[in-house]
């Protein structure tokens, strides 16, 4: 029970409701235009929160062998960090979690594409492929791109971009400009949590020699890019329901607007780096709340 309770706590679950925000949106954008396929859907999630965990264990792997889990960590303590799981263990977990999300990938492939799109299908599969890579080198290897400010815009790309435009055309097999503009936004927002644990973790990664964004940027300057990305983001969703012509009912999603301006509020305020560590939850719940309000009322 006790190592059943550390692959948990590895494959930390509170992360997992960001993971899926995009296949939310993506999907429930598709149901608004009569494609509706629960199939689809379900092994959407599959694949989207296996990534996910599989990204959450390579960076325990990652940050545990390369020494930038320690005593100056501010965050929660990591399986290899504290023990609980070996290294050995830690990474046969990656491999197993790789070889089911690769499998969820191709069922998703299947029922979308069928024997008819090889094109599609073999241009889903190398995504799929480029997805677990990404979720893998984001901490582990020498050149792991978290460790030389890449991951942001990583993030960027498989979270929002992939993530929604992606999963839309699973459903419809084309393209539509207009679903980019939430797709950026969740994106950005994604990012947004991305740059808070940096903003924590600013000291130690340094030190670490993970140079992060953040680092680079120094702490004045990522709070002005935190602001820009999560104000953006904002931006573009109201942007979309516009051009979308919603109807006055519809803007109930502008309620998922109140918790990332105190967001914004607290982060100007702040002056300790370790007290930003709630923060990252209410972000991450933000724009899941913001993910599941948007697609509700797209089926208005």
């Amino acid at each position: 029970m006790a190592n059943a309770k550390a692959w948990f706590e590895a494959a930390r679950l509170r992360t997992l409701p960001l993971s899926v925000s995009g296949i939310l949106v993506g999907s429930f954008y598709a149901f608004s235009q009569g494609m509706v396929n629960w199939s689809i859907f379900g092994f959407a999630m599959l694949t989207t929160l296996g990534l996910q965990v599989l990204s959450n264990f390579a960076n325990d792997y990652g940050d545990g062998v390369k020494g930038t889990d320690n005593e100056n960590r501010v965050g929660p303590q990591r399986a290899i960090q504290s023990g609980a799981i070996t290294i050995k263990a830690m990474k046969k977990g990656i491999i197993v979690t790789s070889l089911l999300t690769l499998g969820a990938a191709i069922a998703l492939i299947y029922l979308s594409f069928g024997k008819e799109n090889l094109v599609y299908s073999l241009l889903f599969f190398f995504l799929g492929l480029a997805a677990i890579a990404a979720a893998i080198k984001y901490t582990v290897g020498k050149s792991a791109y978290g460790y030389k400010g890449l991951g942001d815009l990583f993030v960027f790309i498989f979270f929002g971009l992939v993530s929604v435009l992606g999963c839309y055309f699973l459903f419809s097999k084309e393209l539509d400009t207009l679903i980019l503009l939430p797709a950026i936004s969740i994106g950005l927002l994604s990012v947004a949590v991305l740059n808070l644990n940096n903003m924590r973790d600013q000291v130690s990664d340094a030190m670490s020699g993970k140079n992060t964004l953040v680092v680079k940027l120094g702490p004045q300057r990522a709070k002005t890019y935190h602001y820009f990305i999560i104000l953006t983001a904002l931006f573009l969703t109201l942007l979309f329901a516009i051009l979308y012509n919603f109807k006055p009912l519809q803007y109930l999603f502008l309620l998922a607007y109140i918790p990332f301006l105190l967001h914004i509020k607290t982060v100007s305020k702040n002056t300790i780096p370790k007290e930003l560590d709630p923060e990252l939850k209410k972000v991450a719940l933000g724009t899941f709340f913001l993910s599941v309000l948007l697609s509700i009322v797209l089926q208005f």
